[in-house]
């Protein structure tokens, strides 16, 4: 009865992703949500405005300094934590 209910939930989430993935833009439509107007001034102004010698770097470092700044303390603290669980005790 469990595999039963497993397969009739997995297919139901895989049939709720299809119909959503239907409604997705097509790729390389130049109206669509991800080329609006903020990708299109980082295109022309991140190089002018930070003095990165790259347009990636400088959206990462400088426009997006303190969503990245917030990652690196995840990522940072995940670590630690792993290296917590993990210790090994010494034994006396």
């Amino acid at each position: 009865m469990r595999k039963v209910i497993a397969v009739l939930i997995t297919l139901g989430i895989t049939i709720i992703l299809l119909i959503g993935s239907m409604d997705l833009p097509q790729f390389g439509i130049e109206d669509t949500p991800t080329n609006n107007d903020v990708t299109k001034y980082y295109i022309e102004n991140a190089t002018k405005e930070t003095g990165a010698t790259n347009i990636i770097t400088g959206v990462i470092l400088d426009y997006r300094a303190f969503d990245t700044f917030v990652e690196s303390s995840v990522l940072f603290t995940s670590a630690i934590v792993v290296m917590i669980v993990l210790k090994k005790e010494k034994s006396k």
